[in-house]
């Protein structure tokens, strides 16, 4: 409609002595749907440029543009100069049968197709379970995944971690102290190591595999090695439970062990961009664009982040990926433009580079904050929250704010279970959906071949309207990387579909009716269907 209409005002324009070419013309959703179904302000443009009122220039691009009023119905003239168009039955009409015909494929394009992607996220290191800062990574990377694929992208999801550096050996030496004082050997805890009942519980499992034979070890590898396979083994399964699955773990030891960090190194030398200064190595940013160098590799020996994150974006990259994406947290952002000048900077096309980054989670029950601390174990696991609110609740939860916003999960709300916690009132309107179409059928109603120009009143109309936005959704996921707008977009859908429901009888003695209002309600199934599908979310047929 939205072609259809641009190519309709480029044509009436060009009658007025107005080249403007359709792609330049602006339709707008109107805020007040009584406004029509899209709206132009082309008037205003031309009357801005000939001096013209725009009301006068709106009445003669109306006068002429015509279509087959089943088609659009409708063309009015609103002040100061805006035309507003009705869609009429025709386009409804095709909206239902299009649905009915495509089920689950309604609004799934193929603009990804023989196009690959990788889709990097959660990774975080495994020295303890996944918290919820890094469940809102995981569904947020998850939902971009779906709807990639849904636009026929061939996804690999990856988990990129380090088992290597402080964090891990402090992790083994942490290790290392339950198992000796489970073993009644005098010791002390690690300095600035970490607290958490998941630990002696690792330590455990060590004494049933080792027994007392590493009592006087001074290598934390044992140590650190099964801390990091039972801490894995945790994260997968977190990951499974909220309906999550990788296909590749990459470890950042591996680009230590392949000789790819020093290459960078080594080639950062050559092109004159790394330079030695106070014992350490440094990167000439400054030459790249950036605002001030930075230090790649310490005095001590030790890289920086920056140099493995550019050695782990070239590896991926040589991997012929079309697009890659990294759902990262919010922490990130200052760093991360100089990976992207970096990789650049070797000779690789950063313009397929997508960083996402996300806001933090603060999580609140009874109205207070609870706070919380990896080191100290005091936080609410990934695993407790889902445990407490439900896979669907705690993935919608994560998905309903905009990335680019802080995230306020209150427990209370999430842990309702009436139409006041957003994604049940969803899923409400297709178990209710459901129902009626499990009496239609009870009475023997169908909706074969019906006659959708029944469907006229102002609810019907509307939710018919908006069903047919729903790939224009899709395409604008695709573009943006925004969840939060299908679980919006949702929403609306749900409180459409009971004003309608609220004024109108579904299965009813009106045989024509009834057959023409079921299309209608099953094609609204499809698209909830379709919608949460994405967000990862079911879509029960009761509760």
């Amino acid at each position: 409609m939205r072609e259809l209409l641009s190519k309709a005002l480029s044509e009436a324009a060009a009658k007025l002595g107005y080249k403007i070419p359709s792609s330049e013309i602006g339709l707008e959703k109107p805020k007040n749907r009584s406004h029509g179904d899209l709206s132009s302000n082309l008037a205003l443009l031309i009357a801005g440029k000939s001096k013209q009122k725009p009301l006068d220039v709106a009445n003669k691009l109306k006068d002429n543009i015509s279509f087959d009023e089943k088609i659009v119905e409708k063309i009015e003239v609103a002040p100061p100069g805006f035309l507003n168009f009705t869609y009429g039955s025709g386009y409804r009409a095709e909206v239902i049968e299009t649905i009915i015909s495509e089920k689950s494929d309604y609004g799934r394009s193929s603009v990804g197709e023989n196009k690959t992607v990788n889709v990097e996220f959660v990774s975080a290191n495994p020295t303890g379970p996944l918290n919820i800062g890094h469940g809102r990574n995981a569904v947020i990377g998850d939902c971009v995944a779906r709807i990639l694929e849904f636009n026929d992208f061939d996804v690999t999801r990856e988990y990129y971690f380090n088992n290597a550096g402080r964090q891990m050996r402090l992790l083994g030496e942490t290790v290392r102290y339950h198992y000796l004082t489970k073993l009644e050997k005098k010791t002390s805890f690690p300095v600035d190591g970490y607290e958490g009942e998941y630990l002696a519980e690792i330590a455990e499992q060590l004494i049933e595999e080792k027994g007392d034979t590493l009592v006087d070890s001074e290598d934390v590898t044992p140590f650190k090695e099964i801390a990091e396979r039972v801490v894995f083994e945790d994260i997968k399964l977190t990951l499974a439970n909220i309906g999550i699955r990788m296909d590749k773990y990459f470890n950042e030891d591996d680009l230590y062990n392949s000789g790819a960090i020093e290459s960078v190194l080594k080639r950062f030398y050559e092109k004159g961009l790394a330079y030695d200064k106070d014992g350490a190595v440094w990167l000439r940013l400054t030459e790249l664009g950036m605002g001030e160098d930075r230090v790649i590799k310490k005095s001590s020996g030790e890289p920086t982040y920056r140099l493995p994150d550019i050695a782990y974006h070239e590896d991926k990259l040589n991997r012929n990926y079309d697009l890659i994406i990294d759902i990262l947290g919010a922490d990130h952002h200052a760093s991360f433009p100089d990976v992207v000048a970096g990789v650049k900077a070797l000779g690789y096309d950063a313009e397929k580079i997508n960083i996402l980054l996300h806001q933090f989670v603060t999580l609140t029950k009874d109205g207070k904050k609870i706070k919380m601390s990896t080191r100290k174990a005091n936080y609410v696991t990934l695993d407790e929250l889902q445990t407490e609110v439900g896979e669907d609740v705690l993935r919608y939860f994560f998905l309903m704010r905009s990335v680019n916003s802080h995230l306020n999960f209150e427990m209370d709300l999430a842990k309702k279970e009436t139409d006041e916690n957003p994604v049940y009132y969803i899923q409400y309107a297709h178990a209710r959906i459901s129902s009626i179409i499990r009496l239609a059928a009870e009475r023997d109603e169908n909706y074969d071949k019906p006659d959708l120009s029944l469907l006229n009143s102002d609810e019907e109309k509307a939710l018919i309207t908006f069903l047919g936005e729903f790939p224009e959704m899709v395409e604008k996921l695709r573009s943006m990387l925004q969840p939060h707008l299908l679980t919006v977009f949702l929403s609306e859908l749900a409180t459409l579909f009971s004003r309608f429901y609220t004024e109108h009888k579904v299965v009813s003695d009106d045989h024509e009716i009834t057959a023409s209002r079921l299309a209608l309600c099953v094609t609204t199934a499809a698209v909830i269907r379709n919608g949460l599908g994405l967000l990862g979310i079911s879509a029960p047929e009761s509760m």
